[in-house]
């Protein structure tokens, strides 16, 4: 069987998305990685870091899918607002157009960057130097690998940071290149810094938003998508 390949950057993405979309976690995964009906999702980590290495693991699909959290460069977006881009701006300046697939309504532009846009001012810089309504770390690199494999690909991601708002770099450095998070680094931003558990709780409920978001368009990609036997 083949359908969708999600890949998420972040263990907790894939874990809510799956939870949400009632996949069942593989036996023995050395990563994160859920599969149920037409849908796969895996964590490839931080800027797809891992993706190379933990491709050998996926099944053959039909359309991959870079899904999960974004940061909103765009003042007009908020919490939980989904992003499906018609093109992906990557950290070197490539364009890639995204498939158009029913079901999915696309709109404007996403910029993969290489570090979190962490401030206001990173994010309006972002916006008015690009366009691009959102962005995030990964998107380009998925969209590349997709593309030299001759599959269709696409972005569905849902915002969890507003353009107003900013990305504590402790929590930031609380998440590992492969996608888990480490506990101690955020232990040691809560102590170290007073506030930080009321933006790591606030940062939560983005997130929580954002997949929200996020899984319902994944299942009505999954119905529409083609699924051979």
């Amino acid at each position: 069987m083949t359908g969708l390949l999600v890949l998420t950057a972040l263990a907790a993405e894939a874990r809510t998305l799956a939870r949400h979309l009632g996949l069942s976690a593989l036996p023995h995964a050395e990563f994160p990685h859920y599969r149920g009906g037409a849908i796969e999702v895996a964590t490839v980590g931080l800027r797809a870091a891992r993706l190379a290495d933990r491709a050998a693991g996926f099944r053959p699909c039909s359309l991959v899918v870079s899904a999960g959290v974004c940061g909103a460069l765009s003042p007009g977006l908020t919490w939980g607002d989904l992003v499906v881009p018609e093109s992906v701006i990557d950290a070197r300046g490539a364009l890639w157009r995204t498939a158009d697939v029913p079901g999915l309504r696309r709109r404007g532009a996403l910029l993969a960057i290489d570090e979190v846009a962490a401030t206001p001012a990173v994010k309006a810089k972002l916006w008015l130097d690009s366009g691009a309504a959102a962005a995030d770390m990964e998107s380009g690199m998925i969209m590349a690998w997709a593309r030299t494999r001759g599959l269709d690909a696409v972005v569905v991601r849902g915002v969890s940071d507003t353009a107003k708002e900013t990305v504590p770099a402790d929590l930031a450095a609380a998440v590992s290149e492969d996608g888990r998070t480490r506990p101690l680094r955020a232990m040691q931003a809560a102590l170290a810094r007073p506030s930080a558990l009321a933006d790591a709780l606030a940062l939560r409920r983005g997130v929580q938003a954002a997949l929200a978001s996020v899984a319902p368009a994944l299942a009505t990609t999954a119905r529409h998508v083609a699924v051979p036997h």
